[in-house]
């Protein structure tokens, strides 16, 4: 690997009980592949104040995000994220992931819920000047509306599953959607970032899921593969695309902490 290149894992589930075992040296394993952060995201309360204590221990490669999963249709626990996303907004990268769901939540009454919650983070986001990691499977269109609705800048939609032309407008309104590793046996992935611009897009793993191996964990040191995936496909040398990627990362997130 060419030791100049940077790159940043904007979506990795760290808290996951997959990673209870070795989470050190997984950790280890993506700073000696290039890795500089990983933005941990989170699914619920608890995962947050994971998020937050892996991150003051590792404060060098972990980037903590509060969120609350959209099959999560809990009103209480979206109030006390937003609470602590209020109180601790200095220490946070992002609010994610967050978002809609309507391949599990199929129920109109259900889904008007998990509209709700999600307008409800959009609305901190805006208030507290946070970028938004957000999950949109089964409803990449609906979503993108809603955030554009609602009136959302700074958005990064991870593991996007739709038609690249549904992401279109996404891209109109300047947000960024991320690649995971999965891209390497994924059509739709494929096609996606044949039809976005460069410009659009980042890197993520979904560690531990979304991995270039099906039935394999996944983990940040993967990022790689997704690198070169975007390489291939938009036939540009590891380097330009790591730097490409690299300013994308920074024009949403910033350096980091």
């Amino acid at each position: 690997m060419q030791a100049s290149l940077r790159l940043f894992d904007t979506h990795a589930h760290l808290c996951h009980p997959d990673f209870e075992p070795d989470r050190a040296e997984v950790l280890a394993r993506a700073r000696s592949s290039g890795v500089q952060w990983v933005l941990a995201v989170a699914e619920t309360l608890e995962d947050t104040q994971r998020n937050l204590e892996l991150a003051d221990r590792h404060p060098d490669l972990v980037q903590p995000a509060a969120g609350l999963f959209p099959t999560r249709l809990d009103l209480n626990q979206a109030e006390a994220l937003i609470e602590l996303i209020r109180r601790l907004r200095n220490k946070l990268m992002a609010i994610g992931e967050v978002g809609l769901d309507y391949w599990k939540v199929q129920a109109e009454a259900e889904r008007e819920l998990q509209r709700e919650i999600f307008g409800r983070f959009l609305a901190v986001a805006a208030e507290v000047d946070l970028p938004l990691n957000v999950h949109s499977r089964a409803a990449g269109r609906q979503t993108i509306e809603f955030l554009i609705r609602g009136g959302a800048r700074k958005v990064q939609l991870h593991a996007f599953d739709g038609r690249a032309a549904k992401a279109m407008p996404g891209v109109e309104a300047g947000y960024f959607f991320s690649v995971p590793p999965s891209i390497v046996r994924s059509r739709q992935k494929q096609k996606l970032v044949r039809r976005l611009p460069l410009s659009c897009l980042l890197l993520e793993t979904d560690s531990p899921v979304l991995g270039p191996d099906p039935g394999e964990r996944n983990e940040p040191a993967n990022l790689m593969r997704a690198l070169d995936a975007i390489c291939e496909i938009k036939e540009v040398t590891r380097q330009e695309a790591a730097e490409a990627l690299a300013e994308n990362t920074r024009q949403l997130y910033g350096s980091g902490r």
